[in-house]
């Protein structure tokens, strides 16, 4: 299915710009189409030249905290408008978003940590770093000082984007050919060795080493 549309597109089109744009838009994992891609160059029917783009991808926790937002606003509702005692806030907190949430928290300006009372100093709070995050997820644009706000927390991480923009090559054909590997005795025996076509061979391979150099067990005995 790939390779047909490769081939397809090209027939009618000059190009296939973005390897990643054409498998979407054909609904094919973009891991197959490269793999034809690859298979296409080798026999020249396309000249493929590489893509890469560097983008942002969330980590673990930025995962974590895009599905169930910022600790620091967890923290800010698990606390009542009346406030809270900490050690019960304690108890309704993980212990890893209670202690990240408490830091971010009182950083913002959010919450007075009392020894007896944790209080609300905001009636409301936007959770700006699960915004960012979601855009990060959907792959929007976001501006650099946000980008920068996320690596400090390490909830994101780059990762390079590796693709191909795709032309006809000079063996192009809208179907590949199969080629014959080797001439079997029921070729000659047809007669149709005449109209085989065979894959070039490569005649500057090297084969697997040999190990050499073995003594006789005799030889061996007397050492």
């Amino acid at each position: 299915m790939a390779e047909e549309a490769v081939l397809g597109f090209l027939e009618k089109n000059d190009e296939i710009t973005d390897s990643g744009q054409f498998a979407a838009e054909c609904g094919i994992d973009h891991q197959e189409i490269t793999n034809i891609i690859k298979s296409l160059y080798g026999f020249k029917l396309v000249d493929a030249q590489d893509i890469k783009r560097e983008k942002w991808v969330l980590t673990d926790e930025g995962r974590t905290y895009a599905a169930s937002g910022s600790p620091e606003v967890q923290l800010f509702l698990a606390i009542p408008p009346e406030g809270i005692s900490p050690e019960e806030l304690q108890r309704k907190l993980d212990p890893t978003v209670l202690k990240i949430g408490r830091s971010q928290a009182i950083k913002n300006q959010w919450v007075e940590m009392g020894k007896q009372l944790v209080t609300r100093k905001v009636h409301d709070v936007e959770d700006k770093v699960r915004h960012l995050l979601l855009c990060v997820q959907d792959g929007e644009v976001i501006d650099p000082k946000g980008i920068d706000a996320l690596k400090r927390r390490k909830l994101i991480s780059p990762q390079t984007w590796k693709g191909y923009s795709v032309r006809k090559g000079p063996n192009y054909a809208p179907k590949r050919k199969k080629f014959a590997t080797d001439l079997t005795r029921d070729n000659l025996q047809r007669g149709d060795w005449k109209d085989l076509e065979f894959k070039e061979y490569n005649f500057s391979a090297k084969g697997q080493p040999v190990d050499g150099g073995h003594l006789h067990p005799l030889l061996k005995a007397r050492i």
